[in-house]
């Protein structure tokens, strides 16, 4: 599903992704540990095409990235890829249900077909109840979910996530970690997830640690 190869990242002086090679196949969730600093941001971005790396290779469904042009990574991103990240963004004037339709309006496809999708993934996620309820009306679990499901409205290739459950609390984050393995198994999701929580990383079927810029 995701193949990068000898991924190097400079910014000034300081080198921050040295010769990264990473393969993650389809349904695997894959974390990555490291502390702060180690470059586990800057390689999602990188693997998620939303900044480019100085040298390597990138793969993502056979496809290769690398020598698209701005307006073709977008698109790409919005057909392939979905992000979570901790803080959910929702656009606090959009109800729950439209925020997470949106990339499915952005990707032109039809409203019935985007808003039949939400409803499914709604009722996965276990917020139906909550569609019509404004960001501020929502708990952060809540958000959470909507921000999760508008990842998946696309029916993305892959989910990249960044500290997912960094902005809640012990319960919320514990139910949202079991959520991601669900959606693997119920719709063959793969996840590529930075995190600093050692419960979530423990879980994933691959832990990998970045330090001084390589995966060790």
């Amino acid at each position: 599903m995701l193949r990068a190869t000898g991924i190097k990242k400079t910014y000034g002086d300081l080198m921050v992704l040295k010769d990264i090679d990473l393969h993650v196949p389809k349904k695997e969730v894959v974390s990555i540990v490291g502390a702060s600093g180690a470059g586990k941001s800057t390689l999602l971005h990188i693997l998620g095409t939303l900044d480019k790396p100085d040298a390597g290779r990138l793969e993502i469904g056979g496809s290769t990235v690398n020598n698209l042009s701005s307006k073709e990574k977008a698109a790409f991103r919005n057909k392939n890829i979905g992000f979570i990240f901790q803080f959910h963004n929702l656009l606090p004037e959009f109800t729950a249900f439209e925020n997470a339709c949106l990339p499915g309006y952005i990707g032109n496809r039809s409203k019935g077909e985007v808003a039949k999708k939400a409803d499914h993934l709604f009722g996965i996620l276990g917020i139906s109840a909550r569609k019509d309820h404004k960001p501020s009306e929502l708990s952060g679990g809540e958000q959470q979910r909507v921000a999760v499901a508008r990842a998946l409205i696309n029916d993305p290739a892959i989910i990249f996530a960044d500290e997912p459950s960094g902005n809640l609390d012990s319960k919320n984050a514990m139910e949202l970690h079991n959520l991601f393995f669900k959606l693997r198994d119920e719709l063959s999701q793969t996840f590529v997830i930075v995190t600093h929580n050692e419960e979530l990383a423990g879980m994933a079927d691959r832990k990998l640690e970045i330090k001084d810029g390589k995966i060790i």
